[in-house]
């Protein structure tokens, strides 16, 4: 039996109107109604806001009469028209409006999945439609990879969780995924979730605690990171003149780089070839300019990123497969190679068909791809053309970042699906509201209310701007936070405990 919670009155508009609310509806705003509409039929529209209004409050203040009743008061609701689904299945915004007195239902779980194509269960599961539980969200894989994804939210509010349903989700689809990891807490997603905490959720979500088999992790120091399965060693034998110039510590003239250019023509007719050979020519060479050469290759050759063999991008990226790159511990400026070398290679090779279609994945963007006046980046350049043609070849970046505003806007521009979780930092908001087309003040008021764990879903990948419940990961979360305070409490009750046995026992020693 459909519920009706309202009326609608008063004067009506083609995309929003008011109605009065019964005063047994128990209607909240972000809710969704619907309308039967006398030409399109059933159409959806949602809560934008409630208010209640008793004038006799008022007027009893001035004559004072006597308390007003609770039947007295009216409760107001302002909906926004999302749409009707047309004979071509298209979802559209009807031309003529709603009749004052029209009824307004509460919507029912297949009038909104059919209207905001929350998908079917092919999709990415990232999560339930806020304030309805029992409509699950799932989001169209091909679109949310092909189109880009940025992941934006202040610290704790549950970006990184977030990411790793996605991961989750993609691996399960058997989608290659690389992840560029500068804190080491994706790892995580070998073990399955045995939080008690959240184990009891799980139902609710309709999901079973599972670890992932396909994550292997790379890092360019196995010293910084022992744990690693390998050590991410680039192939020096793939850089040209110009791109082992970007990875010298040191800027170099052009004296510098014919000498250079010379070493390298040398040592390629050698076939395979390391950064000792290059050495070993430059320092030959009888120009005086050879020495600062020398010790920006000798730099390059202390931070051990070509020592080993090379690790190939058909390892990197394989189905079913999650390759993490561990850059904990590492210094910046080597993380910048690694980032730089690691994405132009995987994007060469996509271009060719050697590896397939992935998703790049990158925490902390806004470290290795800012906007103008927050530093340079060798990598800025590359991430630039995957954001601008990753589409066009099968390869999907995802940026995740706490510093919207940080971030070259170049790159959060062409993120067609962006899931925003809870942002206060004006300037950041100002960076969304710039990435996002019709993005209003109420949105960014929600953005800034937003509950951790609950996130604002718009772009090509949703019909409309959506608010999801992120559903529990069935793997375990390694980007938890430190309780300074809990450690500090059970540590003190250890104390006390171990006072009390020693005057115990010297009481009876």
């Amino acid at each position: 039996m459909q519920k009706i919670v309202g009326m609608i009155f008063g004067e009506v508009g083609h995309g929003e109107f008011n109605f009065l609310v019964s005063s047994t509806a128990g209607l909240e705003r972000g809710d969704y109604v619907k309308i039967k509409h006398e030409r399109y039929g059933w159409v959806l529209a949602q809560v934008r806001s409630i208010k209640r209004y008793n004038e006799l409050y008022t007027l009893n203040a001035i004559t004072g009469a006597s308390e007003p009743k609770e039947q007295d008061e009216r409760i107001i609701a302002k909906a926004k028209v999302i749409g009707y689904i047309s004979s071509e299945g298209v979802l559209r915004v009807p031309r003529i409006p709603f009749k004052p007195g029209e009824r307004v239902y509460l919507a029912d779980a297949g009038i909104i999945q059919r209207s905001l194509r929350l998908g079917s269960r092919n999709g990415i599961y990232i999560g339930t439609l806020g304030g309805r539980a029992e409509i699950p969200v799932y989001l169209n894989p091909n679109k949310l990879v092909q189109k880009h994804i940025a992941v934006l939210a202040k610290t704790g509010a549950g970006k990184s969780y977030t990411v790793g349903v996605l991961v989750e989700e993609l691996l399960e689809k058997r989608v290659p995924v690389v992840i560029v990891d500068p804190h080491g807490e994706y790892a995580s997603l070998r073990y399955p979730n045995d939080s008690q905490r959240e184990l009891a959720l799980m139902e609710k979500y309709r999901i079973t605690p599972k670890g992932y088999d396909g994550v292997v992790e790379y890092t360019p120091s196995h010293s910084v990171n022992p744990q690693a399965d390998r050590k991410l060693s680039l192939d020096i034998t793939r850089l040209s003149v110009s791109e082992f110039v970007e990875m010298l510590p040191a800027k170099i003239t052009d004296t510098q780089r014919g000498i250079l250019f010379e070493a390298l023509k040398t040592v390629k007719n050698y076939g395979k070839y390391t950064i000792d050979d290059i050495i070993g020519i430059v320092q030959e060479h009888e120009s005086k300019a050879k020495w600062n050469l020398l010790t920006a290759l000798e730099m390059l050759r202390e931070s051990r990123i070509f020592e080993g063999t090379p690790v190939k991008t058909t390892e990197l990226v394989r189905p079913g497969v999650c390759s993490i790159i561990n850059l904990r511990g590492v210094q910046p400026e080597i993380q910048d190679l690694v980032v730089s070398r690691v994405a132009t290679e995987i994007f060469e090779d996509r271009k060719r068909g050697k590896v397939p279609p992935l998703l790049f994945l990158i925490e902390e963007a806004h470290n290795f791809a800012p906007e103008r006046g927050f530093g340079t980046r060798a990598c800025n350049k590359v991430l630039r053309t995957i954001a601008s043609e990753g589409r066009k070849f099968g390869m999907g970046l995802c940026v995740v970042t706490q510093r919207p505003a940080r971030i070259d806007k170049s790159v959060l521009s062409q993120c067609n699906t962006q899931i925003i979780l809870k942002v206060t930092n004006p300037n950041d908001l100002r960076a969304i509201s710039q990435s996002i087309e019709g993005f209003t003040q109420e949105m960014e008021e929600e953005i800034r209310q937003l509950e951790p764990g609950t996130a604002l879903v718009v772009g090509e990948v949703v019909e409309q701007p959506i608010f999801v419940r992120i559903r529990v990961k069935r793997s375990r979360h390694g980007g938890a936070g430190v309780e300074v305070v809990h450690e500090r409490r059970r540590r003190q009750r250890r104390q006390e405990l171990n006072s009390l046995l020693r005057r115990i026992f010297s009481r009876y020693s």
